[in-house]
């Protein structure tokens, strides 16, 4: 199975496991990548995308309206919007927020689960609250791989735990192991 999109998700303590993870990531490695990182409405636009690009080489950039999606890649969900995938490209919307949050986990995990099916890598990380525990349980009904951070290690438990609640066969792991883990995952699906 080729894969075609990891999607990540992460609430509090985000931004040090995002550029962890991300730093973990074999460069030949070139699924392309979509974040969902809760953040204020009143976040600089581009904090996040230039945090994360200085920690990696491969291009981060938050998403605009009906961008491509590309290989190799890192997308971003811009401050106050929820980022949806479509085949092929992105999508944003104002819509309410889900969980307190817009950007929201669980609409990028759900999206892209229904774009991409057994396709979709999904993985939650650190967080206060329980977004992206349903989305996880879509990725997985789609036939996609799911991975979570061990929660002992997360700065914040209670997204892991109820990722874990929800998808309990989910792959757990400490941040450093999720780079390499997903490079397996992704070339033992080319082959196959």
């Amino acid at each position: 199975m080729s894969r075609e999109l990891i999607v990540i998700g992460a609430s509090w303590g985000g931004l040090d496991a995002l550029r962890r993870l991300l730093a973990s990531v074999p460069d030949e490695l070139d699924v392309p990548i979509a974040i969902a990182q809760h953040r204020a409405a009143a976040s600089p636009e581009r904090g996040l995308e230039s945090v994360l690009q200085r920690a990696i080489s491969r291009p981060v950039r938050d998403v605009a309206d009906k961008d491509a999606i590309e290989r190799s890649h890192v997308y971003v969900a811009p401050p106050d919007y929820h980022l949806l995938v479509e085949r092929g490209s992105f999508a944003l919307s104002t819509d309410a927020r889900v969980r307190y949050a817009r950007p929201s986990i669980d609409v990028l995990f759900e999206s892209a689960a229904d774009a991409y099916g057994e396709g979709v890598i999904g993985v939650v990380l650190t967080g206060s609250n329980d977004d992206g525990a349903a989305g996880l349980r879509r990725v997985v009904a789609r036939g996609g791989v799911a991975i979570v951070q061990d929660p002992d290690t997360a700065e914040r438990r209670e997204l892991p735990d109820a990722a874990l609640a929800a998808v309990p066969q989910a792959v757990v792991l400490g941040l450093d192991e999720i780079g390499p883990y997903l490079a397996t995952v992704c070339f033992a699906g080319s082959t196959a």
